[in-house]
């Protein structure tokens, strides 16, 4: 089965930001979003890092999130 490729524009005057990412590269995505909006050259807030952040989360969700019960048991073990 092939993964479906998501793509997210945001236009900001004569700027324009693309992000073309899968499953395999939502983690990635989401981390360029945060390098760009530390970039004082680029006119790329926190603020759009944020939505942007939500929309990747809603197209792709995490299939681990931080709080899974086998995240939670493997923490468990590690500590013993």
């Amino acid at each position: 089965m092939e993964n479906e490729i998501n793509v997210l524009a945001l236009v900001k005057g004569e700027e324009r930001f693309m992000f073309l990412f899968d499953d395999n590269n939502r983690d990635e995505t989401l981390r360029t979003l945060a390098r760009f909006a530390a970039n004082p050259e680029l006119d790329f807030t926190w603020y759009d890092a944020a939505m942007l952040s939500r929309k990747i989360r809603d197209a792709v969700p995490d299939p681990e999130p931080a709080l899974s019960p086998s995240r939670i048991d493997a923490s468990l073990r590690g500590r013993r």
